[in-house]
């Protein structure tokens, strides 16, 4: 009988920040992946790009506070991702099969620092040097004509996990021509805060196609969020922008509809347990091996993306795996939403009604329709459903679901 030992070199923790602990595979201290990147003056330009979005802030800007990229190796290709410190936009580049010499031989998610000397090295790399990764659990080693550079793993901060989730659900695909319009309308993709696009300029002398991403919008609807992706065999750089620069992803609430079921931690748990490393995630595949149905498995993959395990490619309008750990209650308390809702519901403070249903919540009496869940409150009055459900719409989603479940026919 031959045996692997998989061994983690320390604990996971989640407190400020998250720091992460994978295996990696049986090496007592693994590699995700070794090797050359095949585009390394568009490689090294996208990385930048990413790191130039975690060291800025698009909304009242401030002094750089962070250039901390995760890196995911998956099974075929290797992402980079960051947040902007404002939160309000997210950067991803996907070095894809075609952009790697080298075999990934494990699977695992780390965060490192993006520092001074390796941002100066990754400026000279031209599209004939080159460009040498190594991805581990505890640091990104990247080799140029200037020699190793080692970036050691820092802690994630929370804040990115609620981002990871809310930009998951925020954007589709839309359109299929390009034109300018100022306002609103089929088809059409918002352009909210035009300079936070800023990071990809350079990246635009390596690209061959532009897409742009949103979700459907109608004459008179509100800003949303878009993705912008530039590609190249082997490459994909996209950049994905909050409703509008004040606004940050963490804080949007798109999610927690999906969260506020009861069943919705229990079925993260068997679809955690039912995720395989394939390149995609296969909506249909899980639903068949876990008896769900497949909103109940999108609302899991939902939860699980709260924890960052589970991110959204609208490139490919897939789903795919990060190695982050999760739990039900660190979810509950990225979400004070949520955990507000589940107080009320849990007090007896919802009295349900045929079409309106009433929530005390202190000394405060508020009033919610079931038709499109809008409420009575302050929250309801100023973001009109733009930023999510408030809690007691969300307080009430949950009162009535087992009463809706129970009506269901056999």
């Amino acid at each position: 009988m031959v045996s692997a030992v998989y061994s983690y070199l320390g604990s996971s923790a989640l407190d400020d920040g998250l720091t992460l602990q994978t295996s990696g595979g049986p090496a007592a201290h693994p590699r995700f992946f070794t090797g050359f990147l095949t585009d390394p003056g568009a490689a090294a330009t996208g990385l930048l790009a990413v790191a130039e979005v975690a060291r800025s802030r698009y909304f009242r800007p401030v002094s750089p506070a962070s250039l901390d990229p995760v890196v995911t190796a998956g099974v075929d290709r290797l992402r980079f991702e960051s947040f902007s410190g404002c939160c309000g936009v997210y950067a991803r580049l996907d070095v894809l099969p075609a952009g790697l010499d080298g075999e990934i031989v494990a699977h695992g998610t780390t965060n490192v620092d993006v520092n001074l000397p390796l941002q100066r090295a990754l400026t000279r790399v031209g599209r004939a040097d080159p460009l040498h990764v190594a991805v581990g659990p505890d640091d990104l080693t990247v080799t140029t004509f200037d020699g190793p550079l080692v970036e050691r793993k820092v802690p994630l901060p929370s804040r990115w996990l609620r981002g990871f989730a809310e930009a998951q659900v925020l954007t589709v695909p839309a359109g299929r021509t390009l034109r300018l319009t100022s306002r609103p309308a089929p088809g059409a993709v918002c352009l909210p805060g035009a300079g936070r696009l800023v990071a990809i300029k350079p990246f635009l002398r390596y690209a061959t196609a532009l897409v742009v991403h949103g979700p459907s919008v109608v004459s008179g609807s509100g800003p949303v969020a878009s993705t912008w992706e530039l590609s190249l065999p082997g490459l994909r750089l996209s950049l994905t922008l909050s409703p509008e620069p004040y606004r940050g992803f963490s804080g949007e609430g798109a999610v927690l509809a999906s969260l506020a079921s009861d069943e919705a931690a229990d079925d993260a748990d068997l679809i955690s347990a039912l995720l395989s490393w394939d390149p995609a995630i296969d909506v249909d595949a899980l639903a068949s091996s876990s008896g769900l149905d497949a909103g109940r498995v999108r609302d899991a993959l939902t939860q699980l993306g709260t924890a960052g395990r589970v991110g959204y490619d609208v490139a490919e309008a897939s789903y795919f795996h990060r190695t982050l750990p999760y739990s039900a209650e660190a979810v509950a308390t990225m979400n004070p939403r949520l955990a507000g809702a589940r107080a009320l519901a849990g007090a007896g403070a919802v009295t349900a009604g045929a079409d309106v249903s009433v929530v005390r919540s202190g000394d405060e009496i508020y009033h919610v329709r079931h038709e499109s869940f809008s409420c009575t409150c302050a929250w309801w009055a100023k973001h009109r459903g733009e930023r999510g459900p408030c809690t007691h719409a969300l307080a009430v989603r949950m009162v009535l679901a087992p009463a809706a479940a129970q009506e269901v026919p056999a």
